[in-house]
């Protein structure tokens, strides 16, 4: 029988919190900066929207996602193990964290071909307005995947000394709430910078 302990709120480290919040807030402002440009100019960023590859952004959305849920699948074993058997539920949360770095790994490699083909194309943050936004979005939010998955690999790495127990779990609370923000903040960007006309 696992045992039950109650989490303090908000669960995880309070520090992480702080990071999400100021993190949430600066990408908002971005977005209503973007919002309030496209607004003034709708048919230069409609042109623009169209050189983007739509098909990879949805390709990174399926990424991120999927990537989060195997995060989740690792906490909630962590979450569910007994106090004799630390060891194998260490091993069972680290195999859904190697596929979540997997998955993160496969959008940044995926972004990177993007960009490849956008700076290809001769385009920077000078060439327009809509450029400028969509290469500062988008460059932000892969530096934060690849400070996520950094996140996640000393998670992973603290499974496979079977670091974590049901007591004292907060680690992996923290990084699975930092890299889920990384998904929340795609969800939106992709549709607002990908989609919308």
């Amino acid at each position: 029988m696992s045992k039950t302990i109650k989490e303090n709120y908000p669960v995880g480290d309070f520090a992480i919190w702080i990071i999400i919040y100021v993190e949430l807030v600066t990408f908002g402002l971005l977005f209503l900066g973007y919002a309030f440009s496209r607004r003034s100019n709708i048919e230069m960023f409609n042109h623009s929207q169209l050189m983007l590859e739509t098909t990879s952004g949805f390709i990174n959305t399926l990424l991120l996602v999927t990537s989060s849920y195997f995060v989740v699948k690792a906490v909630t074993t962590i979450q569910n193990m007994t106090d004799n058997r630390r060891e194998e539920f260490n091993k069972k949360a680290s195999k859904w964290l190697l596929l979540a770095m997997l998955f993160g790994a496969g959008f940044l490699v995926n972004k990177i071909f993007e960009f490849s083909y956008i700076f290809g194309e001769g385009i920077n943050l000078s060439t327009n307005k809509f450029f400028m936004f969509y290469l500062l979005l988008t460059g932000f939010h892969f530096m934060h995947v690849l400070l996520g998955s950094v996140i996640l690999f000393n998670i992973f790495q603290k499974t496979r000394v079977y670091g974590y127990t049901l007591e004292d779990h907060k680690g992996i609370i923290s990084g699975a709430a930092y890299w889920h923000m990384v998904d929340f903040l795609w969800i939106i960007l992709f549709p607002l910078v990908y989609i919308i006309r």
